[in-house]
């Protein structure tokens, strides 16, 4: 009798196998041609990255002829090829974090980048709520909750901000109570004011103060008060606009709505 072959993976055949490489191969080549792309168009941009990027592939590389020197033998095979590694990993990490920072650079003072960052690029078990406050100037509060408790994040013109930020603490403090902390960030460059691109990292360091199930029931409860906009903030995109588009326009777009 033969033997249950259940929970077994299915044989491929020699065309599913193929089909498999060349499907690989084409997201290779793809992935490769972003890469490049990327690196074009932040090239233009950073003129100092193609002078970084071959620096430390040089310096990879005489690191590896300068292991084979040393100990000589099977090192001065596998000496250059190390420091050609060395140097390619240390060009890619660069590379990607001076996109990065010109992403946010770009971004930085545009209406709607702050929610963009944490919807984006935040990193973790975290409950984001963008805009529950504004006004028609495009000035926004957005909430998280996570573990260190709420976090509440404005961005826009200071006058008309902080304000609105102290009026949305004031608000969830009475839903929250005092044992939940409440943590509030204005977006900036000026004194007391947290820059864009330190926006993640400020969160992601703050103390684990509730536990995860608390999380999810501030979440429910905060949900229930809903958002007072005192503008057209439906209309704020889920991204930074770009510098050159004049709020006037999308609070028109957003009246049109």
């Amino acid at each position: 009798m033969a033997k249950a072959t259940t929970g077994a993976k299915p044989k491929l055949t020699k065309e599913e196998k193929a089909a498999a490489r060349t499907a690989k191969k084409v997201q290779s080549k793809e992935r490769r041609k972003q890469l490049w792309q990327a690196f074009q168009m932040q090239r233009k941009q950073d003129k100092a990255l193609l002078p970084i990027v071959l620096s430390i592939l040089l310096v990879g590389i005489l690191l590896g002829v300068g292991a084979g020197l040393l100990w000589g033998g099977f090192a001065w095979v596998f000496g250059p090829l190390f420091g050609v590694s060395f140097g390619v990993l240390g060009a890619m990490f660069i590379f990607a974090r001076r996109v990065q920072s010109n992403v946010y650079k770009q971004a930085d003072a545009n209406p709607g980048a702050a929610a963009w960052s944490l919807q984006n690029n935040l990193r973790g078990k975290w409950r984001i709520t963008p805009a529950v406050s504004g006004t028609a100037q495009l000035d926004a509060v957005h909430r998280v909750i996570g573990r260190p408790g709420v976090i509440l994040i404005a961005e826009g013109a200071p006058q008309r901000v902080i304000p609105l930020l102290a009026q949305e603490k004031k608000r969830v403090s009475r839903i929250v109570g005092e044992k939940v902390p409440i943590y509030d960030f204005v977006i900036g460059n000026d004194e007391k004011q947290l820059p864009l691109k330190k926006l993640n990292p400020t969160l992601t360091k703050l103390p684990r103060n509730i536990s995860a199930a608390e999380v999810e029931q501030l979440d429910v409860r905060l949900k229930a008060l809903g958002g007072r906009v005192t503008g057209p903030q439906a209309g704020l995109p889920k991204g930074p606009l770009p510098s050159n588009v004049k709020a006037r326009n999308i609070q028109r777009a957003a009246r049109r709505r």
